[in-house]
């Protein structure tokens, strides 16, 4: 901690449903005597900033059940950060795993000036190419954490179906935690994996663990994890459009971080999320194209029923023109858009696979945020109101209490494929179109 404040305190919550205060203190520090440490570290090879501070407060969470916590630091100037914490399941055995996005949390982090998306100008020029977790996040602390992930891990507790916790980056160095689990969960923006988390959760789905993307934009970037002098996977390397200097190249092409549906080894990510990453931003209705499928029971929509506000920041698409989008595969929400001037559509979309496991993808970013869209916690909300927040509450209680059963093919039923009926004999002439222009106009866009 680094402060002009003469003191400040240390409050631990874990995040859950606890009749409706979705939290519960767990620990609570002594006042601590402020002080101010040195400026940020730099690393002039990769822009890479890191805060080389002495501890000030020493926390033991023995007694702490697993699961997603939030550090409440208070002065007692009045001013507050907050510290998101993942304490992780040893096994997911039989539950449903939630699987918070860390790496896309610290890739978006601008703490000193530099983060994946632009350095001290504010241009991509002089981004970083790798960034470290040894370093306090900008902003309130906690950004990517509230909007996109707390209002899910709300939502499951209050279910009662039976939970684990983990995050990308302990997924990718240990997958122990994925056998047996019934459901995995991958939250509102969930963009930067490593290839080693995308392969073991593929080989989950492949024996039967079901997977729901509540998001768009997941699995986007292909990173790195590298050690820091703090300890192992404490810094998230990824050189996009510069990948032609990243260290792993050529020799280890699969390991070059860039999307994964870039050279120099192109893999999209719709073979394993059924969308395809399309564009960034837009604004537009979700609409309803399947009422009758299993995720919709109990919401009253009807076809081409309309959610103002839904789809977006940025959203996903069916791309049956890519070899690698799964088939069959039941398209069940198609929602026109605009996005740099071009049209095309977003897709929620279902598909299940031999082993039964089922893949449910929401096609949009702001799933998770219309959790508590029309209620005083509702963040951003970007004008989405309560009749979208039941809408959307319900859809997921479905994906939860049905994934959470065992595999949905054989639970739920399989996917019916209906891609022909959605794009026609020609499938997705204007957004295949768009999609290049879509992705590439914005080097900040996901």
């Amino acid at each position: 901690m680094s402060t002009t404040a003469g003191s400040f305190r240390v409050t631990a919550y874990r995040v859950g449903w606890y009749q409706g205060k979705q939290a519960r203190r767990v620990w609570r520090s002594r006042p601590v005597r402020g002080r101010r440490q040195q400026g940020p570290d730099f690393d002039g090879a990769t822009r890479t900033v890191r805060a080389d501070w002495k501890p000030s407060v020493r926390i033991s969470t023995d007694g702490w059940p697993e699961g997603a916590y939030l550090l409440v630091l208070d002065a007692d100037s009045g001013h507050r950060r907050y510290v998101p914490l993942v304490l992780c399941s040893a096994a997911a055995r039989g539950r449903t795993l939630l699987v918070h996005a860390t790496a896309t949390w610290q890739a978006y982090n601008r703490w000193g000036g530099y983060n994946l998306y632009a350095g001290e100008s504010g241009g991509y020029h002089d981004r970083s190419l790798a960034v470290s977790f040894d370093r306090p996040y900008d902003k309130n602390g906690a950004e990517k954490f509230l909007v996109h992930e707390r209002p899910l891990v709300v939502l499951a507790e209050r279910l009662g179906i039976p939970l684990a916790y983990t995050t990308g980056l302990h997924l990718s160095a240990d997958p122990g935690v994925l056998r047996g689990a019934r459901s995995l969960i991958s939250l509102g923006h969930d963009e930067y994996w490593t290839p080693q988390q995308r392969r073991h959760i593929t080989r989950a789905r492949d024996s039967g663990t079901n997977v729901a993307f509540l998001g768009a934009n997941t699995c986007f970037r292909r990173v790195r994890a590298e050690s820091s002098a703090l300890g192992p996977d404490r810094t998230v390397v990824c050189y996009k459009t510069d990948w032609h200097r990243d260290p792993a190249y050529p020799r280890h092409p699969s390991q070059v971080t860039t999307d994964f549906r870039a050279a120099p080894r192109p893999d999209s990510e719709a073979s394993l999320t059924g969308v395809l990453y399309e564009g960034y931003p837009t604004d537009a209705p979700f609409v309803v194209h399947r009422p009758e499928h299993w995720v919709f029971r109990g919401t009253g929509a009807r076809r081409g029923d309309r959610f103002a506000h839904l789809v977006g920041v940025e959203y996903d698409r069916v791309t049956p023109e890519q070899e690698t989008t799964p088939r069959p595969i039941e398209i069940v929400a198609h929602s026109p858009l605009v996005c740099n001037g071009r049209h095309s559509h977003a897709d929620a979309a279902y598909y299940t696979v031999g082993g039964g496991a089922g893949v449910f993808a929401t096609g949009t970013m702001r799933w998770v945020e219309a959790l508590m869209a029309g209620t005083s916690d509702g963040g951003r909300c970007h004008g989405m109101d309560a009749r979208t927040r039941r809408f959307v509450t319900k859809v997921t209680r479905n994906v939860l209490h049905g994934f959470a059963k065992g595999p949905a093919a054989r639970e739920r039923g399989a996917a019916e494929d209906n891609v022909k009926e959605v794009y026609g004999a020609k499938p997705g002439a204007d957004a295949q179109a768009a999609e290049p222009a879509a992705v590439g106009a914005a080097p900040r866009a996901a």
